[in-house]
């Protein structure tokens, strides 16, 4: 016990310092834009969706199948929102917990001695696990391992007690329980099935290769043959339900996620793919550099035999058959237990039984045990209480190493990762039993104390050194901008977008520049960091350049939607109104078969919709507008943000002079969203036409309420006391207003006709003639500003201003007949006016 508990604490100690760190990477998708977590959405969902939130049916879906996974996150955002500290303090316990199963497992194994303290040791402070338990989505990883030793541990007490204890299927139904909600977690814990059955085999009967066809043959022993076709029956059973859920279709990735895979070359993907594990092993070995993501170069194709890496293929393979031999081979008169040398099943050193500390002791008090027969074989039950020989754990070990990363191979099905670190989470398990296993069979061979002292400080220093690197490790994690910036020299063109994104955050505008095309530098087609540089460049006015890369962007990936959208947005306010209207159809009938985030798509092609439907309404096509507001309602997502998309609809009905109909839409919107200033707004306007004053009213003054800084909200007020005759007020809220929005041209503009009607035209002027520098060639602008100079006697300026306005707009009739009348004034005074 104190063995699992310090192992533990040890686990615990290495990660807290991660519980001050923000989401990182993953994170976002899977939790902070994660519907499935929200508690409007029905928890069940989480049983048809996969781990982002996508319908696990859906041809985009990532088919990853985590639902206790998603409902673990579920229940940290209904007890704590989105403050990551809790989610992190769940990984690091989780972890905890499976370091003290581990150390029990290992006990199981090695017994009582300081071997056990070695592994679970070097399993707590393994750096390969930072990804798992500093990144909140790795929990899938450290849940799956929790429930994946409760499996094997239940295992082998069914194999303990099996043939005298009715007990024993009681232990196996834990076994297949655990096995399920291991797979619950991650896919990959049903493997501990297989893992379970090596055990049972290999460990617990110690057969070799040789003796199991002739055990099953001659049925020598029908329990051990029964219990590994439970183990198939509810293995096949469960993979089979996981394809049914899915839709019995595999998952689809870019070509970036997994390059080998796209490849054409068949040579290409055998090579890399062979190459893969073993640098995988190098990771668990020497974790020197570790990254936050392995996709697209970061391990390079193997294209030829002649690269230097197949050598690396080639020894780990060796060196795999020959551990396997080793394990598998017959057993020698001589081996070692538990750090003492064995001749023929007794010790050499000091006559005591091959037993653990424990069981020695027990053995004393229970001298001896009755032989039974089971299925026409002597079995002694006391046998079983003996430690395995170092070829049993090697066995098993390499079975823990290999069998849980087989999913992970391609071998079967392409995965959407070159490597992950997180995957290694269950393997690492073999690792940390085999390096063991092999110190203390040196420490055993070896003679000389001087030499035993050396592999055991050897071992402990590689531990100390894990837990240096963990520590170090988990600093990159505090933050994104950390971790991607540690991942540069392993994904460059991934790692800079990323910071790029981070960098755009902070407002470090220049540096997110120099981040996105440093990305391109290294990857120049990838669609979202040409999105991402176009956004920032549009979002700093930018717009002939923001163009350009949302053009390449569509171009590298004709299914990005947000593209298409924000290009419609440019060009609309550029009033290139049919190149537009033409953008915004196209991504409207893009489909989101295939996509990696559907949910996403939906929202840009609604945002399409919406400002298409804007469009229309500017033009006074309100019923165009109507049925595109219409086709947006229906092809909306859940996630998204209906209210001004109801405003509109309500703002058309009401040009129709459908007032019920605009009332209906107005009262959604706040519905929707209750603090929806411009529903406020156009509701108002509608309560005021319909004679509701004081409910209009209370409208117009909640508007301001909910923003005093917006001065939209005190124009419409303003426009509303000119209605009512309370010039003075109204002139207030005008000038109020101007003051607010002094840069956005309708507020200037209706606050000066607000002014003007109110007979204020000293201050009326003032802001017409803002409202004329703020866009020097509007005719509109340009006439009312010649109307009031007009009127306040300052006829040169009033006849310039006219002048202007019918050079861009000659056919007005209105500034004409101002212009006529104002010239009959100027030549009355004998002034000199332009036609003479």
């Amino acid at each position: 016990m104190i063995a699992e508990l310090v192992s533990s604490a040890l686990g615990l100690a290495l990660y807290l310092n991660t519980l001050s760190a923000d989401f990182c990477y993953d994170d976002s998708r899977a939790i902070k834009t994660n519907q499935d977590l929200l508690p409007e959405t029905p928890w069940t969902h989480i049983f048809y969706n996969d781990f982002w939130g996508t319908l696990l049916t859906h041809s985009g879906s990532h088919k990853s199948y985590r639902p206790l996974c998603t409902l673990s996150f579920r229940l940290n955002h209904a007890i704590g929102g989105l403050n990551p500290w809790s989610y992190h303090l769940v990984n690091v316990l989780l972890h905890a917990a499976v370091t003290g199963l581990f150390t029990s497992f290992s006990k199981i194994l090695l017994g009582d001695g300081y071997w056990t303290f070695m592994a679970g040791l070097m399993f707590a402070s393994h750096p390969i696990h930072t990804e798992a338990v500093a990144g909140i989505v790795g929990r899938a990883d450290v849940g799956a391992s929790l429930f994946f030793l409760l499996s094997l541990l239940c295992y082998i007490k069914h194999c303990s007690t099996r043939g005298y204890s009715a007990r024993t299927w009681g232990w196996f139904l834990g076994t297949g329980l655990c096995a399920g909600c291991s797979m619950l977690w991650k896919e990959q814990g049903v493997t501990v099935l297989a893992v379970s059955a090596v055990y049972d085999v290999f460990v617990f009967h110690r057969l070799k290769i040789r003796q199991i066809l002739p055990t099953i043959y001659k049925r020598k022993n029908l329990s051990l043959f029964l219990s590994i076709s439970l183990l198939t029956f509810w293995g096949s059973s469960l993979l089979g339900a996981r394809l049914y859920w899915m839709g019995n279709k595999p998952p689809s990735f870019s070509n970036s996620d997994n390059p080998a895979a796209d490849s054409d070359s068949l040579l290409t993907r055998t090579l890399t793919f062979f190459y893969l594990p073993t640098k995988n092993l190098w990771l668990l070995l020497c974790p020197d550099t570790l990254s936050f993501d392995w996709s697209m170069d970061a391990v390079p194709l193997l294209k030829t035999v002649c690269d230097w890496r197949n050598l690396h293929t080639v020894a780990f393979y060796t060196g795999l058959l020959l551990l396997a031999c080793y394990g598998l081979k017959s057993p020698n008169a001589d081996r070692e237990c538990n750090g003492k040398t064995v001749t023929n099943g007794k010790q050499n050193a000091n006559g005591h039984s091959c037993l653990s500390d424990v069981e020695y002791q027990n053995s004393e008090t229970k001298p001896s045990f009755a032989s039974k027969v089971e299925n026409g074989i002597q079995n002694d039950v006391s046998q079983r209480t003996q430690l395995p020989s170092t070829e049993n754990i090697v066995v098993l070990s390499l079975s823990l190493l290999i069998i849980p990363f087989v999913p992970a191979t391609n071998l079967f099905f392409y995965v959407g990762f070159v490597i992950a670190e997180r995957v290694l989470y269950i393997p690492s398990m073999g690792f940390c039993l085999l390096i063991t296993v092999g110190a203390r069979a040196l420490y055993v061979k070896v003679q000389k104390r001087f030499l035993k002292s050396l592999i055991f400080y050897a071992t402990a220093t590689l531990i100390v050194f894990y837990g240096l690197k963990t520590v170090i490790r988990n600093g990159d994690w505090q933050n994104e901008e950390m971790l991607y910036r540690s991942g540069i020299k392993v994904n460059p063109a991934k790692a800079w977008g990323n910071l790029g994104n981070v960098l755009k955050s902070q407002s470090k505008i220049s540096e997110a520049e120099s981040a996105y095309r440093n990305a391109l530098y290294y990857r120049s087609n990838m669609a979202d960091m040409l999105y991402n540089l176009g956004l920032l460049l549009q979002e700093n006015s930018r717009f002939a350049e923001a163009l350009h890369y949302y053009k390449l962007a569509i171009g590298s990936r004709p299914t990005l939607a947000s593209a298409y959208l924000n290009t419609g947005i440019i060009l609309m306010n550029q009033g290139k109104t049919e190149e537009a209207r033409r953008t915004f159809l196209k991504c409207s009938e893009i489909p989101d078969e295939n996509l990696k985030d559907p949910h996403a798509h939906k929202s840009s092609v609604t945002s399409c919709l919406y400002n298409l439907g804007k469009l229309y309404h500017e033009q006074g096509h309100y019923e165009e507008a109507l049925s595109v507001y219409k086709e947006a309602i229906q092809k909306m997502p859940r996630q998204f943000a209906p209210q001004s998309l109801y405003n509109m609809m309500g703002e058309a009905y009401m040009r129709l002079s459908k007032l019920p109909e605009a009332e209906h839409w107005y009262m959604e919107s706040l519905r929707s969203k209750t603090d929806h200033i411009p529903a406020h707004l156009t509701y108002g306007k509608l309560l005021a036409l319909t004679g509701r004053k004081s409910e209009a009213e209370k409208l117009f003054l909640k508007a301001i309420e909910l923003d005093p800084t917006k001065g939209n909200c005190y124009m419409h007020y303003g426009q509303f006391l000119l209605e009512e005759a309370r010039l003075i007020e109204a002139a207030e809220m005008a000038k109020k207003a101007a003051e607010l929005d002094s840069t956005e041209f309708d507020v200037v503009f209706n606050a000066a006709h607000m002014l003007r009607q109110a007979s204020l035209n000293e201050a009326a002027e003032k802001y017409y003639d803002l409202a004329a520098r703020l866009r020097p060639n509007y005719p509109a602008a340009l006439m009312n500003l010649g109307a009031i100079l007009h009127l306040n006697g300052r006829l040169q300026k009033a006849e310039a201003n006219y002048l202007r306005a019918l050079q861009l707009k000659p056919d007005d009739v209105i500034t004409q007949s101002n212009l006529r009348k104002l010239w009959n004034i100027m030549e009355k005074q004998g002034l000199k006016t332009s036609k003479t």
